[in-house]
């Protein structure tokens, strides 16, 4: 199945996901913590879920399953292609009646996203990836920030993310912004609104594929805290960080870390 086919599936499926999601949304969903502190879940989260997988899944029974609030198995690990999905990302931000929040999905083959989709449906913003294409924002173009400095930079982050342990080649001196979901902040760097976006700490696979695909074709490159390539599709489904930013900027953000 060509990339471009899985990308107009996902687009269809995540518009109709965002229908869901603004059924529920400003609406007092009911809500709880997951267990082992692993956050807020609510009954749009669940919906939107089985909205998703009733689609995708009718449209490509042999692909694999990788969902925030599906149950997780073995079987996915063998698949060539699998869906990776969090039907709500920024579920705070959802509960709390903000905008920022999204629907992140990407089809991956052999360890590599080759669509993704990044949907924000309170925003009416919808971005979009695959292998070998460009980054879309409501079908328009987008490029990352061609910013050389890193001093100044606008990068994207939690407070602990720039604590000084974290950089013992210096700390960066940049502006720290934030945004609760993972995926729109890495749709905001492929976009160039902000300059990097820094996650140290393990990050779902749910959270960063598509969007980690949509910000490398737009320009940034894209590694794990360490400077690794990442690879999804893994048993646990964690990578260890993520940092998206221009060439220049992602090696002297590597240099800080000095790894």
């Amino acid at each position: 199945m060509p990339a471009a086919e899985d990308l107009a599936l996902l687009e269809a499926a995540a518009r109709a996901g965002g229908a869901v999601a603004l059924r529920y949304w400003r609406n007092a969903p009911k809500s709880w913590e997951k267990d082992g502190d692993a956050g807020p879940v609510s009954e749009a989260d669940l919906a939107v879920n089985d909205a998703l997988e009733a689609q995708l899944r009718t449209a490509r029974p042999g692909y694999g399953w990788l969902s925030e609030e599906s149950p997780d198995g073995p079987e996915r690990l063998a698949a060539r292609r699998l869906f990776i999905i969090d039907p709500i990302d920024g579920t705070r931000s959802y509960l709390n009646n903000q905008p920022d929040f999204a629907l992140s999905m990407a089809v991956v083959e052999d360890g590599r996203p080759i669509a993704g989709v990044v949907y924000l449906p309170a925003k009416n913003r919808l971005y979009a990836a695959s292998a070998g294409g460009p980054a879309l924002c409501n079908g328009q173009p987008i490029h990352c920030s061609t910013r050389q400095a890193l001093s100044g930079a606008d990068v994207l982050s939690n407070r602990s993310t720039l604590a000084p342990e974290n950089w013992p080649g210096g700390l960066p001196p940049v502006k720290r912004s934030f945004r609760s979901s993972i995926a729109y902040r890495l749709c905001l760097v492929a976009e160039g609104r902000h300059d990097a976006m820094l996650a140290l700490r393990p990050s779902w696979e749910w959270d960063i594929a598509a969007g980690s695909l949509i910000a490398e074709r737009a320009g940034c490159e894209v590694l794990d805290s360490k400077g690794e390539a990442l690879r999804f599709n893994q048993s646990p489904p964690l990578a260890d960080g993520i940092i998206a930013a221009n060439p220049s900027l992602q090696a002297q953000l590597m240099q800080a870390r000095r790894l």
